[in-house]
């Protein structure tokens, strides 16, 4: 083991961001420093696994440093880049062709100079793919969620989200109404019951019902024809943010809402250029000229920001051609090959994933402190993966979120299969040392902390 179990304090293993959410104090800057006292007492041990920095592309092996400086390499994991296109030959010259071009910046926002003709290009080429839609541009994946909802969503309006949405389109509610009602993750009930009870009080304004195409930490997608349906029925409006699955999933790239066939059942869809397109940014998709134009001026993230960068919004369209090309195809099919060979291997050596299959396999952990010792050795060891804990997931359900690409190789799954199941059985035993001492440490691996036997 990397470090003797008795070196690590109890208060490294314990607490979470929640604890530190809301700080007391007059003065703003000084009540601040608890949080990074936590923090620094967890880097110091090895177990901050955030803000770490890629020194080397982001591919399926790459080299990295964690936030307190410390060089590591390994088999990645922890990228967002599904198709593998971040680094593909064409998508490179394309941004080299932009900035010979226009440079490297738009100057301005859209609702002002800041469209190029980049961007228009890929408005045009986004509204192909998505059966003709009208698409507004954001610099970023969360200003469209956040924008999706505080452009439409007034004072006296409702929004209903599933407890599990991401935390632009909670952050986008919260700027537009105090009508905001949650609804527990996928239950249809609940929902149907928020419906009803909203409509029976409220006849006049507006319900916005927000889900995800595919929840980045569970790997699961709603029914969207029975929200829909439910939406019919009590007069709301459906958003669909489909961030993980555009262009990674399907046949035709559509992803869950091309799956189950309800292109046209959201009325609002959203996504991000972040996970599949090679670069930041994101869009909203709207039916109707009317609703676009709108958000273009009330849409705050829109009208207030910069433009994506005419890189960018070349970068994305190559990206895009790509996707619904042959050859992204090709990549799709090598994806889920890859996922669903991932996800076989972890359960052949006893670790237990979450969801359906997706870019996103989350491993099960449990306990916080388990997570934390588990992620210490998997870097060590050679891998890079993601670790999930709470507030992002329910207490004790700590995870691994690993991160699949079309460039993994089944030698790159076989090996980080291997490693994270000899860092579980590493990390449970340090915990289990730890906190029940030496003499109970041959006991069987316990239930919660679900580490690999």
């Amino acid at each position: 083991m990397s470090k003797d179990f008795k070196s690590v304090p109890e208060a490294a293993l314990a607490g979470s961001l929640r604890d530190f959410r809301a700080p007391e104090g007059a003065d703003l800057m000084e009540r601040v420093t608890g949080f990074y006292d936590w923090q620094d007492l967890r880097r110091s041990h090895d177990l901050w696994p955030y803000a770490r920095s890629t020194s080397t592309a982001p591919q399926a092996r790459c080299e990295a440093k964690s936030d307190a400086g410390t060089s590591f390499s390994g088999i990645n994991f922890a990228s967002q880049d599904y198709l593998s296109l971040s680094s593909h030959p064409a998508i490179k010259q394309a941004a080299i062709d932009a900035i010979s071009e226009y440079g490297v910046h738009s100057a301005g926002s859209a609702a002002l100079l800041g469209n190029t003709a980049n961007s228009l290009l890929l408005e045009q080429g986004l509204s192909s793919f998505l059966g003709g839609r009208e698409i507004v541009l954001y610099p970023t994946g969360w200003s469209a969620g956040y924008g999706s909802v505080q452009g439409f969503v007034r004072g006296n309006d409702h929004v209903i989200l599933d407890i599990l949405a991401h935390s632009c389109l909670q952050e986008g509610a919260k700027a537009a109404t105090q009508n905001i009602h949650y609804h527990g993750h996928l239950n249809l009930d609940a929902l149907a019951r928020k419906l009803e009870r909203i409509r029976n009080t409220d006849q006049q304004n507006g319900i916005l019902v927000v889900t995800e195409s595919l929840f980045s930490m569970h790997s699961d997608t709603p029914d969207l024809a029975a929200m829909r349906a439910l939406c019919d029925q009590y007069g709301a409006t459906l958003l669909v943010d489909c961030a993980h699955d555009l262009g990674s999933i399907g046949d035709d790239g559509l992803g869950h809402l091309g799956l189950q066939n309800a292109m046209d059942s959201a009325d609002i869809i959203i996504g991000s250029f972040s996970k599949t397109f090679g670069s930041n940014g994101g869009f909203i998709a709207v039916k109707t000229r009317a609703a676009a134009e709108y958000l273009k001026y009330y849409s705050a993230t829109h009208t207030f920001s910069n433009a994506l960068s005419p890189v960018q919004a070349a970068t994305v369209l190559t990206a895009l051609n790509i996707v619904r090309s042959e050859e992204g195809r090709t990549l799709r099919r090598k994806l889920m090959d890859n996922i669903l060979y991932l996800r076989a291997e972890l359960t052949r050596a006893g670790l237990e994933t979450l969801g359906d299959p997706s870019p996103i396999v989350p491993v099960r952990l449990g306990l916080e402190g388990v997570g934390r010792f588990a992620s210490r050795h998997l870097m060590a060891l050679g891998g890079i993966a993601n670790l999930v804990e709470y507030p992002a997931v329910p207490q004790g359900g700590a995870r691994f979120r690993f991160q699949v690409m079309a460039s993994h190789t089944q030698e790159d799954i076989d090996q980080v299969v291997k490693i994270l199941a000899k860092a579980m059985r590493d990390a449970d035993l340090e915990y289990r040392l730890g906190h029940e001492g030496q003499q109970d440490a041959t006991r069987p691996a316990t239930a919660s902390s679900s580490a690999a036997a």
